[in-house]
C-alpha cells in the first residue's frame, strides 16, 4: 500500500485528507507492522505465512481452535 493507495480509499469514500493526515496514517501502519512483527517474535515465528498470520495479529485464541494453541 503507498501513498496513492490510500488517497484512492478516502477518495472514494468522500473524505479529504488535510494537512498532515498523510503523515499519520503512515505512521499508524509503521505502528501495526512494528506491532505484527513483535508478535512473531513472541510467538518464535521464524517465518510469517497465511496459517500463522494469526499470530502477527494478536489472535493468540486462533490457535486454539485450530488446534496449534498452547
Amino acid at each position: 500500500m503507498n501513498k496513492k493507495d490510500i488517497k484512492e480509499i478516502f477518495k472514494r469514500n468522500g473524505i479529504q485528507l488535510g494537512a498532515g493526515s498523510m503523515e499519520m496514517i503512515l505512521e499508524e501502519l509503521n505502528k501495526k507492522v512494528i506491532y505484527m512483527a513483535r508478535k512473531c517474535k513472541d510467538g518464535n515465528i521464524k517465518r510469517l505465512t497465511p496459517e500463522t498470520f494469526w499470530i502477527a495479529l494478536g489472535n493468540w485464541a486462533q490457535g486454539e481452535t485450530n488446534g496449534m494453541g498452547k
